[in-house]
């Protein structure tokens, strides 16, 4: 197999393997009232040391705005999150973690820790870091073209002779 052949089989793949793993998020976090989405937002703002905008939350998670924002304005309403205001920035209020929000999360990975370790059986843990490792640095080289790709469609700035 050709590299092309191995990293198209490596996407589809992962493909699978996403779809799998939300599904199996959404079973193990539906009676906390999340969903795989809702988990990895509030993951977001609990591992973060400090208070994030729904901007930044999708940026470090490569989500869109739109659907951070969507989801936040859903946990609002059940009261999982609130909105703080942001020193930084009028209009972007800060997302922070209510007590429930809290509860739920610490309640997800309390079950999502067993649920790693039945999944990992058999599975050593360097096979598991050599593959964490090559998907971040695919998923790196992704971030970087199209970072590339934004500043090649950037409008140049016209000179005045």
């Amino acid at each position: 197999m050709n590299t092309d052949q191995a990293v198209t089989d490596l996407v589809l793949e992962t493909f699978r393997l996403n779809g799998r793993l939300l599904a199996a998020g959404d079973e193990l976090v539906a009676d906390l009232g999340l969903t795989s989405a809702r988990w990895q937002v509030l993951g977001a703002m609990a591992l973060s040391p400090v208070p994030l905008s729904v901007a930044q939350i999708a940026r470090n998670m490569g989500l869109t705005r739109q659907a951070v924002q969507r989801l936040v304005n859903e946990m609002q309403d059940d009261e999982l999150v609130q909105l703080a205001p942001n020193p930084h920035h009028q209009r972007a209020k800060l997302v922070v973690l209510s007590l429930r929000g809290k509860t739920a999360f610490a309640g997800a990975m309390k079950r999502q820790t067993a649920w790693a370790n039945k999944l990992a059986n058999g599975v050593t843990a360097r096979e598991i870091t050599t593959a964490a490792a090559m998907l971040r640095r695919l998923r790196q080289r992704l971030e970087r073209m199209e970072n590339g790709q934004r500043s090649a469609r950037q409008p140049q700035s016209a000179t005045k002779s």
